[in-house]
């Protein structure tokens, strides 16, 4: 009877020890293609816990994770067949002892309650740890050196720290996971000789990497002046005492449970940076086709295909002459053919033989290129690299241009311009149909500086020399040099703008240009338009968030700026926040003052929830990159601004019309830092099952994650969204 009971489909009794007994939910009807059951435990019902299905019987390694409902049901559809281990995981609990299945089966589940706070800890994302860290605080800025509080005189607010803090860290790897948190030895000693100690990178034939990699995170460390090293001591000492996070993450509820992922292993092992499945500006653009990633230090492009669950990579050339020589691949982005265009940041043997060459005569011959005359880029490059791969015919060329290169994105224009953002002098494109058309980076390649109206004639006076100049601008052609403090703006004259840019997208209502002005602090977004005869029509326009009393920012730290159809433009913030700036709210858009704080009434700044970092009110998430779901990818609306928590193994979405904030998390294997993410419709009749976005785990040093150790990873994940827990 008691058997009966248990594994009863209906409406049951679950009988417990001691006599104890609870009602049971109606479990949902069995899949043919996937699982269903109920998760229980001691306590009752489990709702909002992860179910586990994996798999190595396919040709990669394979998950499926759903979450269950408020009764403890779960449906996991769309399973390759196989044979798979089953297990439960969720906050509060400890993994459950895996059971074999095969598809196509009823399977209850038994949770296992965690038996201690400990235990149930070691599954928190890495910024529920990372809270703990105590920060000097804000009355202690700005520092007064190593003879006073051991922190840099540069430093002027508590802002500014903990950017460099978390620039300088989570740009890799996460903290506050289990390989940044526990040491064999927590003194500042100990953590000298950690930094010294750092690992080379995904692939061995890097050469001396890892020595790199040391001297950057120490390199970083003395950034933050001698109480750095304290802060960290301090931080891992108390949780090597058995000091726990103050506050605990909350199991998914609402809509969050109506996730189901699919995570595949690929890139054999290698650190990845952004992963790219579709054409952005057309999300129907390869469906069900390959998805592609870029291996930085081996110079692979990296792909799963989705539907044959099989992995593969491709060697990038190295441009003639420079064939002994790695490429590094840094972002992809596919267009409307489905083909692969590709930016390199530099190429290498070893660290510190980083290799430049002259970039070609069209550049800063202004005889024979007008963009050249206006603005002439001369001199030695190593991140000018660009390539298209073309997976028809597994063939790559290399693209000749001018400008520096990073990321990428493409207009809605005529000519479908690829526009890119890392050059800190100049917005550069190439024009694609174009460059199909003659097959020359000269005849398709386009350029032009920032400056911005300050004058506010509505347009930029075509002499450069008559600009206001930046402080320690860049030699470039024949641009003035300024040393020192910036000189005092003439009001009559235009001002041009430097600094290096990330993140950025383009318009789709203008073709605008939108590039994050990747500076630690403060941060600030830059539109360009280029105007309908560039380079003489280009005109750029500076925003950054509001400014407080006291100097310091409502939100700081961004590193990428994504535009919805509506023309606005949305930032994910650092600081513990997502921004919209709406540019049709400003008042000013030129003149003598419009050159950051001239428009605050554009920009609306929500609260991101999610534990903050010691003494402050600064988040312990990062997140690398965001993105708008323009077209509906995931399910949850159009124009949906995105971004991934890279420090808290998630999705973060923010749903607009209720201003609310929900994260969508990735619980296995634990480690899920994204960089980037894009969504792909495969096929719009499918319902849910036809659509979904796209991340890759991309740490940097990819055996920090859960398995890495093992060999296993990095993965790709597909967050699908569909209607409730129990949809099919």
């Amino acid at each position: 009877m008691k058997q009966l009971l248990l594994n009863t489909v209906a409406s049951a009794w679950v009988i417990l020890g001691a006599g104890a007994v609870y009602a049971a939910a109606d479990a949902p009807p069995k899949v043919a293609d996937g699982l269903s059951g109920v998760v229980t435990s001691t306590k009752g019902a489990e709702g909002g816990v992860w179910v586990i299905a994996e798999t190595e019987d396919l040709p990669t390694r394979f998950i499926k994770i759903v979450v269950t409902d408020d009764e403890g049901r779960y449906v996991m559809p769309a399973m390759p067949k196989a044979k798979y281990k089953v297990w439960v995981r969720g906050y509060g609990l400890v993994d459950s002892k895996a059971v074999e299945s095969a598809t196509g089966a009823q399977l209850n589940l038994k949770a296992e309650i965690a038996p201690n706070e400990l235990a149930a800890a070691d599954y928190y994302p890495a910024n529920y740890w990372l809270q703990m860290m105590s920060l000097p605080g804000e009355k202690e800025f700005p520092g007064t050196g190593p003879k006073g509080n051991g922190l840099p005189p540069s430093m002027k607010t508590q802002q500014e720290y903990v950017s460099r803090l978390k620039s300088g860290c989570m740009l890799c790897h996460q903290q506050g996971h289990a390989g940044s948190r526990i040491l064999p030895n927590s003194s500042v000693e100990g953590w000298y000789e950690r930094l010294k100690m750092a690992r080379p990178l995904g692939d061995q034939t890097v050469g001396n990497h890892g020595a790199g990699i040391s001297q950057s995170m120490l390199n970083n460390m003395t950034a933050l002046g001698p109480r750095g090293l304290e802060v960290f001591a301090d931080w891992t000492k108390r949780i090597e005492k058995g000091e726990l996070p103050k506050e605990k993450p909350q199991r998914p509820e609402g809509i969050e449970r109506n996730l189901v992922l699919s995570i595949w292993d690929w890139a054999f092992g290698r650190a990845l940076h952004d992963e790219i499945a579709t054409d952005r500006r057309n999300p129907t653009v390869n469906g069900n086709g390959l998805v592609y990633a870029l291996a930085p230090t081996t110079g692979n492009i990296e792909y799963l295909d989705p539907v044959k669950n099989t992995i593969g990579e491709v060697k990038l050339p190295a441009r003639p002459g420079k064939e002994q020589m790695n490429v590094y691949p840094h972002n992809p982005m596919i267009d409307g053919k489905g083909r692969v265009w590709i930016t390199d940041i530099g190429q290498y043997t070893l660290p510190q033989q980083l290799t430049s060459e002259m970039r070609p005569d069209f550049c800063s011959n202004g005889a024979t290129n007008k963009f050249a005359k206006y603005w002439p880029i001369s001199g030695e490059t190593r991140d000018r690299q660009l390539m298209l791969f073309d997976p028809a015919t597994e063939s790559t060329v290399s693209v000749e241009h001018c400008f520096g290169v990073h990321h990428l994105a493409f207009a809605r224009d005529e000519r479908d311009s690829l526009v890119f953002s890392g050059d800190r002098d100049a917005v550069g494109w190439i024009e694609t149909k174009t460059y199909d058309e003659t097959k020359s980076g000269e005849k398709a390649v386009g350029w032009c500086p920032m400056v911005l109206d300050t004058n506010a004639d509505g347009k930029i006076t075509p002499d450069r020399t008559q600009w206001n100049e930046p402080a320690m601008a860049r030699g470039n052609g024949e641009t003035i040099t300024v040393e020192g403090e910036a000189p005092k703006a003439d009001p009559k004259k235009d001002t041009r703008i430097t600094g290096g840019s990330y993140g950025m997208d383009t318009s789709p209502l203008d073709n605008s240009i939108w590039l994050d002005r990747l500076s630690i602090h403060p941060t600030a977004i830059v539109r360009v338009d280029r105007g309908a005869n560039p380079p003489e029509t280009c005109r750029s326009e500076i925003y950054e968030p509001p400014q407080k009393p006291d100097g310091s920012y409502q939100a700081f730290l961004g590193r990428s700026v994504s535009i919805d159809s509506k023309g606005l433009a949305w930032v994910m913030f650092n600081s513990g926040h997502m921004g919209v700036f709406d540019r049709n709210k400003c008042k000013v858009k030129n003149g003598p003052t419009a050159t950051g704080q001239h428009c605050t009434e554009g920009w609306k700044i929500y609260e991101v929830p999610g534990p903050r970092m010691g003494n402050s009110s600064i988040s312990a998430d990062w997140s690398y990159l965001n993105w708008v779901d323009v077209y509906n990818t995931f399910g949850l609306g159009t124009d949906i601004p995105m971004a991934p928590g890279s420090n808290s193994d998630s999705l973060i979405a923010l749903t607009p019309s209720d201003g609310k904030v929900h994260h969508f998390r990735i619980p296995y294997p634990r480690g899920a830092f994204t960089r980037g993410l894009d969504g792909r419709i495969d096929d719009p009749k499918a319902g849910w099952k036809g659509r979904g976005l796209w991340m890759a785990y991309a740490m940097t040093p990819a055996f920090h994650q859960e398995g890495g150790n093992e060999g296993k990873g990095p993965q790709i994940v597909h967050l699908q969204f569909r209607s409730s827990p129990l949809e099919q």
